[in-house]
């Protein structure tokens, strides 16, 4: 059974507890998430919410690049969340590398180097505090209350990060 078919086969199965019918594209708890996208951790679950409560956006590392400021200004200004919540996550993958390893191999495989941030980091709880730091100094972005958590991927605890 190819990829496709085992992924149809599990929606099929998966309808029957679908509970988004009938929800607006707008969260009902006015709540922007931005997580990283480990496969280890399932961001409304961690945080206790439904389909339907919060916007969830995930990339790499948790991060707060352009697009990621992009999708939050959309959530915000159409969409009506008021909240932001990172979620980082312990033994991330982002802090197994530098940029300029990564670049330096991409350009070798590839013939292109990446004109676009990759965000290495070194220490989970500073960089929650960077990426809220890049939220709250975004001037297109109107609501800035930020919470910050790190995903312990071992236990399953939220721990608070102070920004």
């Amino acid at each position: 059974m190819s990829l496709r078919d085992e992924l149809l086969a599990a929606n099929e199965k998966g309808r029957a507890s679908y509970n988004g019918a009938g929800l607006t594209p707008a969260p009902r708890k006015h709540i922007a998430i931005v997580a990283c996208m480990d496969a280890r951790f399932d961001p409304l679950a961690a945080l206790g919410l439904e389909v339907g409560d919060a916007h969830v956006i995930r990339n790499a590392g948790g991060l707060s690049f352009d697009d990621t400021i992009r999708s939050l200004m959309i959530s915000q200004r159409l969409l009506g969340t008021k909240q932001i919540v990172l979620v980082h996550h312990t033994d991330c993958g982002m802090e197994r590398f530098s940029d300029e390893e990564l670049a330096a191999a991409v350009e070798q495989d590839t013939g292109h180097r990446p004109e676009f941030p990759l965000g290495s980091y070194r220490n989970v709880v500073e960089d929650v505090q960077h990426t809220a730091q890049r939220i709250a100094e975004s001037p297109f972005l109107t609501a800035k209350e930020v919470i910050g958590f790190v995903f312990d991927v071992e236990s399953g605890a939220l721990i608070p990060v102070d920004l």
